[in-house]
């Protein structure tokens, strides 16, 4: 019975991808390049608001993207694609490249105002990339070393309190 179990347990964990697996970007709906467009400027924030209590950073709404591209690379056939989006009112619908369980509770706005934690702290370093793919393990091994290195409190209930 309990090689049994054994056998149970190995094929389960023979199937989890090791938190140092290397993830394919995902395809988007449009293709788009951070580093592009942090290269002109622009933060994280200005495309992904984190709408109070701030426990998530948004995609971006159509009317963001095309503040700008009703005049840059407005011929562009992704740019037709978002426009046409945009005309009609619909959501881009973004492949999510990070997400973590319902059960675990994170608030982006808390771990910005931490000193020493930025963006790049999570997500790695977003702003070089011209296609995103998962690069940083956010699973809870990392979440609490992390904590311990930054001396930041590191009990259950902060991250798995029923909200």
């Amino acid at each position: 019975m309990r090689f049994c179990l054994f056998l149970m347990a190995a094929a389960v964990f023979a199937q989890v991808p090791s938190p140092k697996y290397e993830r394919p970007a995902p395809e988007q709906p449009i293709p788009f390049s951070h580093k592009t467009h942090a290269t002109v400027g622009l933060a994280c924030k200005q495309c992904h608001p984190m709408p109070d209590p701030g426990d998530f950073a948004t995609f971006p709404a159509t009317s963001v993207c095309m503040s700008c591209h009703r005049e840059i690379k407005k011929d562009s056939p992704h740019i037709a694609k978002l426009a046409a989006h945009h005309a009609e009112g619909k959501k881009i619908p973004w492949v999510r490249v990070y997400r973590i369980p319902d059960y675990v509770f994170f608030n982006h706005q808390q771990h910005n105002a931490a000193p020493g934690v930025s963006c790049e702290t999570c997500h790695g370093p977003v702003a070089e990339r011209a296609v995103l793919r998962r690069e940083r393990d956010l699973g809870m091994q990392s979440c609490m070393e992390c904590h311990r290195a930054k001396n930041a409190k590191n009990d259950c209930k902060l991250c798995h309190d029923q909200r």
